[in-house]
């Protein structure tokens, strides 16, 4: 078989450049997580296929990498079904790991426990401009914490790291499943039209309101049902405080109290930071996966499509494990899209500049070799970043390829003499 230089389809090669962006960003990362309390952890790519599939990952599950069974447990010719075939799969992302986790080590873990993790997840996606098969994603969870002081620790978090990043004027927008469940019941919807509901809902920012409503009527929802709950949203529009609205409005058929616990989150961020981006309530927010349970934010920036971080509050899956609910909420940043959104601004890593190259003439006699090397451990145990390389016929051409990476002083070394 002819071998083939190209990564498998909807995978890439990462080049030097865009590798210094990304090992700045997963510093960053690191440092302001920890510095909220948050401890790093590491799950295994690959999970048992019945966690994968359990009805809690959404459309995702429609994309898993299904593995194989080994040995003597593969056998080909008595297998019937998938289930004789497969046992494991790809993580398409890392909440469900993490809930497995903690199902597993809560006895050796505070609670609450403030967990972060950073690694490669694959999706058998469709590969597109963005989106890759397999990408890296970064979350931060807090379980066993009920109380509002989760997400906003969580917002605070993920708010100081874009910040650090260099983004401003970014806008978090937030909502609560409990709200969006209470709008559908007061207009008339059945419970099994939520999730269809929510599909067409989602699309609002992209089709409008009336666009909203032609689909909904598309679907054969009742029109009365669609007419009392476009009002809402039309209400929602024309009023200054909408958590006040939907916590008047919907009193009677509203579980627990989301609209307060929205109103406590933004008054104590609010109050907490001098913010350089906006914090807005959105009715309209929806968030694809369904295991979500109440609070749900993201976070776009302005000028790119789509969002760079969203989560959410999801108290049901690590009860699935343990068979106890225990509370957990998470924020998860798009990895992937800010690293893409740095190079097309051409972001340079603080640190990437100021590093040196010596360039070796060929055939150098091993005594002044190592007379160069060791002037080149001695500038390296003093902190400076030295490359030491054989010198090209096309100096010229080798500085400048050297200077995209971010050498801005070269030392060229001669057989017989130094010149510097």
């Amino acid at each position: 078989m002819a071998m083939t230089k190209k990564p498998v389809t909807g995978m890439k090669d990462i080049l030097p450049a865009e590798m210094q962006i990304r090992d700045y960003v997963i510093g960053q990362i690191k440092d302001t997580y920890r510095g909220f309390g948050f401890t790093q952890i590491e799950t295994p790519c690959v999970e048992s296929i019945g966690n994968l599939s359990s009805k809690q990952g959404g459309e995702n599950e429609k994309l898993i990498f299904k593995i194989l069974k080994r040995g003597e447990k593969l056998n080909l010719e008595t297998a019937q079904n998938e289930a004789d075939l497969v046992d494991g799969g790809l993580r398409y992302d890392l909440t469900v790991p993490l809930s497995r986790f903690y199902a597993n080590h809560a006895a050796e873990l505070p609670k609450p426990f403030k967990a972060l993790q950073i690694g490669p997840v694959w999706r058998a996606d469709r590969p597109q401009k963005g989106r890759f098969r397999q990408f890296y994603q970064c979350d931060i969870d807090i379980l066993g914490d009920t109380t509002n002081l989760a997400e906003i620790e969580l917002i605070l978090a993920t708010t100081t790291l874009l910040g650090k990043i260099g983004f401003s004027g970014f806008t978090v927008r937030v909502n609560d499943r409990r709200i969006l469940k209470a709008m559908a019941k007061y207009s008339g919807f059945t419970e099994e039209q939520y999730d269809e509901v929510f599909i067409i809902l989602d699309k609002m920012d992209k089709i409008g309101l009336e666009g909203v409503e032609e689909e909904m009527k598309k679907y054969g929802f009742p029109e009365e049902s669609v007419k009392t709950y476009l009002e809402m949203f039309q209400d929602l529009q024309n009023t200054e405080d909408g958590l006040g609205y939907v916590g008047e409005k919907l009193k009677e058929v509203m579980e627990g109290n989301a609209p307060e616990n929205l109103q406590q989150i933004f008054g104590a961020v609010q109050s907490t930071t001098e913010s350089s981006f906006h914090l807005v309530f959105d009715p309209t927010l929806v968030r694809g996966m369904s295991y979500y349970t109440g609070t749900i934010f993201e976070i776009g920036v302005d000028g790119f499509p789509g969002s760079v971080a969203g989560g959410g509050r999801y108290d049901g899956m690590v009860g699935r494990f343990t068979g106890q609910e225990t509370s957990a909420c998470g924020f998860s940043i798009g990895f992937e899209r800010i690293v893409t959104i740095l190079l097309e601004e051409g972001f340079q890593a603080p640190g990437g500049s100021g590093r040196k190259a010596y360039l070796l003439e060929k055939n150098m006699g091993a005594e002044r070799m190592g007379q160069i090397l060791k002037e080149a451990m001695a500038e390296r145990a003093a902190g400076v970043q030295v490359l030491v390389t054989v010198m090209n016929k096309n100096k010229k051409f080798q500085k400048e390829q050297l200077e995209k990476e971010g050498y801005t002083e070269f030392r060229e070394f001669y057989r017989e003499e130094l010149k510097r």
